[in-house]
């Protein structure tokens, strides 16, 4: 059994597809809810690796959300210092860039529905993504990107879009960050519509009426989305 600790932000962005496979192979999850108050154990050696979720803040909203800085500590002794593995979707995404030396800025257009992501050179050598297609299709709602990563000579790019450079990288071989959600499940989408920033951002950007139609949309592709998340979660398994 595997001890995994996951940083959420809000209750309803849980590790979805990732989770049900975890509980399904016996692995035990300590769920810290960060923006409830609760606080990241102090004794990380228990752990054998760290999921990091999204969340509808932004990284540098620190005064806000004071819990941030002491995360982005914990998130670097854990990666950094300790060299153990790491998942971080969207803002968790965004929150090990920031560590790693990267600025997070906002993304000019938003990237909000079911889009293509094009998997680089470097992710067909990759332990994780090695076996994923040249493009895939991914569930994006995020209206702030990484950037500026090209002086940390330990990052690389294995997939981009075409706004988004840094749709996923990875630190050394141990640290991953996934921009868009491959852990979704069927009812992702309209349950993340119920949170008021998330369809604010869609309504901005797509209008008013879009959350039936990117719920379509979704479900059309989570067949073949879940295919890929589960291959993410296996080949995970053998970094552990």
């Amino acid at each position: 059994m595997k001890n995994i600790l996951v940083l959420q932000h809000i209750a309803i962005e849980d590790p979805g597809y990732i989770k049900d496979l975890m509980e399904a192979d016996g692995w035990h999850l300590t769920q810290i809810e960060l923006d409830e108050g609760e606080s990241i154990p102090e004794d990380l050696s228990g752990f054998d690796a760290m999921l990091c979720m999204g969340g509808p803040m932004d990284t540098w909203m620190e005064d806000e959300y004071p819990w941030l800085i002491e995360e982005k500590k914990r998130v670097r002794e854990w990666v950094v210092e300790m060299g153990k593995p790491f998942l971080g979707f969207c803002l968790g995404c965004q929150l090990l860039g920031e560590v790693l030396g990267g600025k997070v800025v906002r993304s000019e257009p938003p990237e909000i529905g079911v889009l293509d992501i094009d998997m680089t050179e470097a992710a067909k050598q990759d332990v994780l993504f090695s076996e994923y297609p040249g493009t895939i299709k991914a569930v994006q709602w995020h209206s702030y990107e990484v950037r500026d990563l090209e002086s940390n000579p330990e990052v690389t790019v294995l997939g981009s879009s075409a706004n988004t450079k840094y749709q996923i990288f990875k630190y050394r071989d141990s640290a991953y960050a996934v921009q868009f959600h491959v852990e979704v499940r069927a009812d992702t989408v309209m349950q993340w519509g119920c949170v008021p920033e998330y369809r604010a951002a869609l309504e901005n950007s797509l209008g008013a009426d879009a959350l039936d139609g990117f719920d379509q949309s979704a479900r059309q592709h989570m067949p073949e989305m879940n295919r890929l998340c589960a291959l993410l979660y296996e080949n995970f398994k053998r970094i552990l």
